[in-house]
C-alpha cells in the first residue's frame, strides 16, 4: 500500500459478499429475528445474551466500556443472525463478509458475537476481558483475535478500513468475476458512533466512498447522542443524514435500533442499493437495559457496579449468573453449521470457476495466499542490482516512482495514491488505472491514480 493523508488509514484486506439471497436463506440454520419475535416474546434474549457478556466483562475487568455494546445489540444480533455470511470454522474464507467494529471501545460487543457464533474465542478469554495476554484485549487487534478483521479504537480509523475493504471487493470482482461467475461477491459491513463521525478522516473516506460508488458497504451509525463527555449537542451538531447524502450515499433514517423488524428492513433497502454505500442511522439507547445508567455517560466508558448489574438483569429478565449463556441461546446463535454450508457453496462455484478460468483462478489464490509471484525474486534482485552498479543522485520521490515503475508490472494487486498530488508526489507510473465508478475499475488495476 502506498497512501497519502488520511488515506493512509484505508487497509484493504480482499474479497466477497453473499451469495444470492435465495441461497442464503436455504442454508440458514436459524430462523429469522422478526420471524422469532413475532412467535416468541423472549426473542429479546439472544440480544440480551451480547448485553449481558459485555457488562458482566467490563465489570470483572474493572474497566471498559458497556454502553455501545448494549445499545448496539439489537443492530448486531440482526445482522450476524439474519445477513452476516461467515464462517466461525475457517475465519480466512475469501469471500465472507467483512465486519468492523469501529467504535472499537465498545470490543465486549464483538467478542460476543464471536464467542457466541462459535468462533475460537472460549468463554475464559471473556472472563479475561483488558487481561494481559489474552484474546480480547480493550480495543480489537486484528491477527490477535480469530475474526477480528482490522483493530480498530482510534475513532475513525475502522470505517476507513472499512472502505478499504470494499474498495479490495471492487476491484478484485472486476478483475476475477466473469459472466456466470461471480467469485468475489461480499459485503462489508461497519458499525460506527458519534466519535467516528466526529473525527476528520470520516469525512475524507466517505467522501471518497460515496465518489467510488461502492455499493457493498454499509454502514450503521449508533445515533444515541452520548460521548464520554455527556449529551453531545454541545460540540456535535452536524445534520449528518444530510452530510452523507451530499458525499453520494444512501442514508435510512430514523431507524429504531432496538426493533428488530425495523432493522431488518432497513438492511433489505441497503442491499439492494448497489450503486452507493449506504448509512443506516439508528436511534439507540446507550447502556440499554440499565435502569438508572441507560441514556447517560455514566454508563460509555465505566462498569455499571454490582448493583445496577443486578438491576439491569431484572430489568431485561435475565435470570442468569454471570457469564452464563443457556444452551437453547447458544443453540441459535451457532453459525458454524450454517457458515460451513455457505463456504462449501463458495467452494463448488470456484471449482468451476478455475476449471472454466484456471489462469484466473491460480492468479485468485495466489493473492489469497499472500504469495508473491514466481518471478518476483529474480526480477526483483536483478533491479536492485542495476540500482547498485548506477547510483544516482535524485529526489527521494523520483526513487520511490523508479521502484513503483519496476515493481508495479510484478504485482498486479498493488493499489496506492496521492490525495490529489500524484504529479508531485511521483506516485503514478506508466501501468497507472485510476478507480472509479467507470469503465476504469473493469481493467486490470494495478496502481490508483491521483484520484484515490
Amino acid at each position: 500500500m502506498y497512501m497519502a493523508r488520511g488515506l493512509g488509514y484505508i487497509v484493504g484486506t480482499f474479497f466477497r459478499r453473499s451469495p444470492k439471497r435465495a441461497v442464503v436463506k436455504s442454508l440458514r440454520a436459524w430462523p429469522s429475528s422478526s420471524d422469532l419475535e413475532s412467535k416468541c416474546p423472549h426473542v429479546k434474549s439472544f440480544a440480551n445474551a451480547i448485553r449481558a457478556l459485555s457488562m458482566d466483562a467490563v465489570q470483572k475487568a474493572k474497566s471498559g466500556h458497556p454502553g455501545a455494546p448494549m445499545g448496539m445489540a439489537d443492530i448486531a444480533e440482526v445482522l450476524w443472525r439474519d445477513f452476516l455470511n461467515h464462517n466461525p470454522q475457517n475465519p480466512s474464507w475469501a469471500d465472507r463478509d467483512r465486519f468492523v467494529l469501529s467504535n472499537g471501545h465498545g470490543s465486549m460487543l464483538i467478542y460476543s458475537l464471536l464467542h457466541l457464533t462459535g468462533y475460537d474465542l472460549p468463554m475464559s478469554e471473556l472472563q479475561n476481558f483488558r487481561q494481559l495476554h489474552s484474546k480480547t484485549p480493550g480495543h480489537p487487534e486484528v491477527g490477535y483475535t480469530a475474526g477480528v478483521e482490522t483493530t480498530t479504537g482510534p475513532l475513525g480509523q475502522g470505517i476507513a478500513n472499512a472502505v478499504g475493504m470494499a474498495i479490495a471487493e471492487k476491484t478484485l470482482a472486476a478483475q476475477f468475476n466473469r459472466p456466470g461467475h461471480d467469485i468475489v461477491d461480499h459485503f462489508t459491513y461497519a458499525f460506527m458512533g458519534d466519535g467516528c463521525m466526529m473525527e476528520g478522516i470520516s469525512h475524507e473516506v466517505c467522501s471518497l466512498a460515496g465518489t467510488l460508488k461502492l455499493g457493498k458497504l454499509i454502514a450503521f451509525y449508533d445515533d444515541n447522542g452520548i460521548s464520554i463527555d455527556g449529551h453531545v449537542e454541545g460540540w456535535f451538531t452536524d445534520d449528518t443524514a444530510k452530510r452523507f447524502e451530499a458525499y453520494g450515499w444512501h442514508v435510512v433514517r430514523g431507524i429504531d435500533g432496538h426493533d428488530a423488524e425495523a432493522i431488518k428492513r432497513a438492511v433489505e433497502e441497503a442491499r439492494a442499493v448497489t450503486d452507493k454505500p449506504s448509512l443506516l442511522m439508528c436511534k439507540t439507547i446507550i447502556g440499554f437495559g440499565s435502569p438508572n445508567k441507560a441514556g447517560t455517560h455514566d454508563s460509555h466508558g465505566a462498569p455499571l457496579g454490582d448493583a445496577e448489574i443486578a438491576l439491569t438483569r431484572e430489568q431485561l429478565g435475565w435470570k442468569y449468573a454471570p457469564f452464563e449463556i443457556p444452551s437453547e441461546i447458544y443453540a441459535q446463535w451457532d453459525a458454524k453449521e450454517a457458515g460451513q454450508a455457505k463456504e462449501a457453496a463458495w467452494n463448488e462455484k470456484f471449482a468451476a470457476y478455475a476449471k472454466a478460468f484456471p489462469q484466473e483462478a491460480a492468479e485468485f489464490t495466489r493473492r489469497m495466499k499472500g504469495e508473491m509471484p514466481s518471478d518476483f525474486d529474480a526480477k526483483a534482485n536483478e533491479f536492485i542490482a542495476k540500482l547498485q552498479a548506477n547510483p544516482a543522485k535524485i529526489a527521494s520521490r523520483k526513487a520511490s516512482q523508479n521502484a513503483i515503475e519496476a515493481f508495479g508490472p510484478l504485482l498486479p494487486e498493488f493499489l496506492g495514491g496521492s490525495a490529489d498530488l500524484a504529479p508531485s508526489n511521483l506516485t503514478l507510473w506508466s501501468g497507472s488505472k485510476a478507480i472509479n465508478e467507470d469503465a476504469a475499475v473493469t481493467t486490470s488495476i494495478t496502481a490508483c491514480a491521483s484520484s484515490v
